[in-house]
């Protein structure tokens, strides 16, 4: 027993089959069990850095320090990286939907692109509207625009849903502050910067594919009718005046000018009071913080909404978070294990001496998490903590580093199906059987997901 042992501690054939030992009990918690994934992350966790033959008190310290101990590293180093960014990203979010500055921006968007144009429009609003806000509360949000706008085109429901469902899910995946990159960037030691311009780079082309070549093509075959519930609903107005245009773009585009700002000021400009602000105004906490303050006033208080009812808007809307949270911290701690057993770097060096290059590396190990358990957060966050050993001491630079961000994004969404959330939440909001939500959102995904690495890939090749 003790040679066994011994062969799986150190071996890299015995590490890979202790990878395996701790994936498949993960997989099978969440899904034969149902268990929530934060929970069979940290059970995995504990029994892969027991039986990898990491210490009690490495594991989980003393009763007089735990500090120390990995448990408590692994969930703390991450969560101080994102706990407030996805937190006022949350708010920012929900102070936009609470203005009715989703309306205002689908609106303009459609007398641009015309009757004809409303899906081009559809998928336009779900890209910026989907920055600030969560992918499941954007569907809440703008589902009864897509109503609207299937009841006045007297059109299938998916020809308008599906090109909205693509702009929601790219910033969803590619884009700050969103957990999934934020969190990929932390493991990595990437600037949000660079994840903003590669996720924009590799995200909009992969949108235009999914969302408005595919979702216009699928949605003139598949007719799905308009609930007679969802047209009622749809007729109830607002009793504020809607705000501006201009104040809506600006709450959504502020945060990430100012991260940008700080990411290039940095690199071009010369030390002084100028680089000193864009960076300190360009920390993503800073620059969210910022935003939504600014926010605040155009928004809520101008147009007529009391400080009681924004600051309940502002207290409720981060309260879903804390799930999210759970799993992304769970995930690093499962992460921390995988690099103090070795494990992460026998499967690095598994993959480079099965010559793949780690750009595609990390997009099938992300296909694979995200098709077993359905999640697209622990996907990215589990394929991070996998890949983020191996990386720790690479010599890629910051632009390399954020395309492998978007290729583990890009595999965390493909081939969305029944065990995934986000599959239900479309069928059941959109009307359409199981079946035409797998003809139709299904591929989406899938399409989406490999445009966005091809163009990784390719941005990759050519960077290196």
């Amino acid at each position: 027993m003790a040679t066994f042992l011994d062969w799986l501690r150190h071996d890299t054939l015995g590490l890979l089959l202790l990878a395996a030992v701790g994936i498949a009990p993960l997989l099978t918690l969440i899904i034969k069990s149902k268990i929530e994934p934060f929970i069979a992350l940290v059970v995995s966790g504990v029994l892969v850095a027991l039986v990898g033959g990491v210490s009690l008190t490495d594991l989980v310290g003393t009763p007089v320090k735990t500090s120390d101990a990995l448990i408590e590293k692994g969930f703390a180093g991450i969560l101080g990286h994102i706990t407030l960014i996805i937190g006022l990203g949350t708010v920012l979010g929900a102070i936009l939907e609470h203005s009715g500055g989703a309306q205002v921006l689908l609106e303009r968007l459609t007398r641009i692109f015309g009757e004809k144009g409303t899906p081009i429009a559809m998928g336009v609003t779900g890209f910026l509207l989907g920055i600030p806000i969560f992918f499941d509360i954007g569907i809440f949000v703008l589902a009864p625009l897509v109503y609207v706008a299937a009841v006045r085109g007297g059109r299938s429901l998916a020809l308008y849903a599906l090109p909205l469902l693509a702009g929601l899910s790219v910033t969803h995946a590619f884009l700050p502050p969103h957990p999934g990159p934020v969190a990929a960037a932390g493991f990595f030691g990437v600037s949000l910067g660079w994840i903003i311009v590669m996720g924009l780079i590799c995200g909009i082309p992969a949108w235009f594919a999914s969302g408005i070549l595919w979702g216009r093509w699928i949605g003139a075959r598949v007719y799905v009718p308009v609930p007679g519930e969802h047209i009622r609903g749809t007729e109830e107005g607002n009793e504020l005046p809607p705000p501006a245009l201009g104040t809506v773009l600006v709450s959504i585009g502020m945060p990430m000018l100012l991260i940008l700002g700080a990411t290039f000021g940095n690199l071009w400009l010369a030390d002084g009071w100028l680089k000193d602000l864009l960076v300190f105004t360009g920390n993503p906490a800073i620059a969210l913080t910022l935003a939504v303050l600014v926010a605040m006033w155009p928004l809520g208080t101008r147009r007529g909404i009391s400080t009681a009812e924004l600051s309940k808007v502002t207290s409720e809307s981060p309260r879903p978070v804390g799930m999210i949270l759970l799993v992304v911290g769970a995930g690093a701690f499962f992460g921390a294990v995988l690099a103090a057993t070795g494990v992460g770097q026998a499967v690095a060096d598994s993959l480079s001496q099965a010559g793949l290059p780690v750009i595609l590396s990390a997009y099938v190990i992300s296909c694979g998490m995200r098709i077993a358990q359905g999640s697209a957060t622990v996907a990215i966050v589990t394929t991070s903590g996998i890949l983020a050993p191996t990386l720790a001491n690479s010599d890629f630079s910051q632009p390399q580093l954020a395309l492998i961000v978007i290729a583990i994004s890009s595999g965390s969404i493909i081939a969305s199906h029944v065990n995934d959330g986000g599959f239900w939440i479309i069928s059941k909001y959109f009307n359409m059987s199981v079946k035409d939500t797998l003809k139709t959102w299904t591929v989406l995904e899938t399409v989406l997901s490999v445009v966005g690495f091809a163009v990784a890939a390719t941005l990759f090749a050519i960077i290196s």
